[in-house]
């Protein structure tokens, strides 16, 4: 069965840490992906609280492959700028951070912004960073729409936080901030982590879901299709019961990866290619 078009499958750069920009967009174009969710880490994209490099440039490099960002992605899990940031100065500058990301999104061309609830210190109450979170996603939303861009929120993994980590944190998170640029990203792992499953996050979210980062995991891991224990046509099926037409993307983070990223991307797309329209 076919259950996707091939734009729907969206490379990411993650795992080309130690390779150039235009090497992982080659990669991209040969690997047979139309598609990219940009993600902001350096060396290939700078961002910062203060500023932003050429975009223009960028986007040029990207369209003149063949290829459109669909999403982006301001690093937000392994720098300094998240979005339960602890200190008053940090929180203001993770705020100047994503207030940036939000104006690059516009700039590429883009409709959606990958973020997630960021996370506390281990040693506070959840409720304390919980409405640290919420402020800032508040604000957050309320930039997004001033670019007219919506906001897509992820659960993380136990391991990464105690904010929003399972379908009912979502929930309760999307409720409380309840505001129409703050929608859902599905988390393929963090979703298997926490065992739960697709259905259930259309059953509560439905049109609200407008991404996912779909990845195969054992339920740990951000893996190439085939490495992990999910089952990639029950997955797709399940996104064609809920009608999605967002994108899928490739987020692989697992450093097993990052030494020929490639020839993994490669196996990847082989893997989608039986059920590509």
């Amino acid at each position: 069965m076919k259950y996707i078009d091939r734009d729907q499958i969206a490379g990411m750069n993650i795992h080309y840490l130690f390779y150039s920009l235009d090497y992982f967009l080659d990669a991209q174009k040969e690997a047979g992906f139309k598609s990219i969710e940009l993600w902001s880490g350096a060396p290939h994209f700078y961002l910062s609280p203060d500023g932003y490099e050429d975009v223009s440039a960028v986007r040029k490099k990207i369209e003149d492959r063949g290829l459109s960002v669909r999403v982006f992605t301001p690093e937000n899990c392994t720098y300094q700028y998240q979005v339960a940031a602890q200190t008053p100065l940090l929180f203001e500058k993770s705020f100047q951070y994503f207030k940036n990301a939000i104006q690059v999104t516009k700039m590429l061309g883009c409709k959606i912004m990958q973020i997630n609830s960021g996370w506390g210190y281990w040693n506070e109450e959840r409720e304390t960073a919980w409405a640290r979170s919420r402020e800032m996603l508040t604000k957050l939303a309320i930039e997004a729409e001033k670019a007219d861009i919506h906001l897509a929120m992820e659960s993380l993994r136990p391991a990464e936080s105690q904010l929003v980590v399972t379908l009912k944190d979502a929930k309760r998170m999307f409720d409380e901030v309840n505001h129409p640029r703050l929608k859902i990203l599905i988390d393929t792992t963090a979703m298997s982590v926490a065992n739960e499953t697709i259905d259930q996050w259309f059953d509560v979210f439905g049109d609200n879901i407008i991404h996912t980062h779909f990845i195969d995991n054992k339920p740990e891991g951000h893996l190439i299709w085939g490495d992990g224990n999910a089952d990639l046509e029950s997955y797709l099926q399940a996104l064609e019961r809920h009608h999605y037409k967002g994108y899928l993307g490739q987020e692989i983070t697992d450093f097993g990866y990052f030494d020929d990223p490639k020839s993994h991307d490669m196996r990847n797309m082989k893997a989608f290619e039986p059920f590509i329209r």
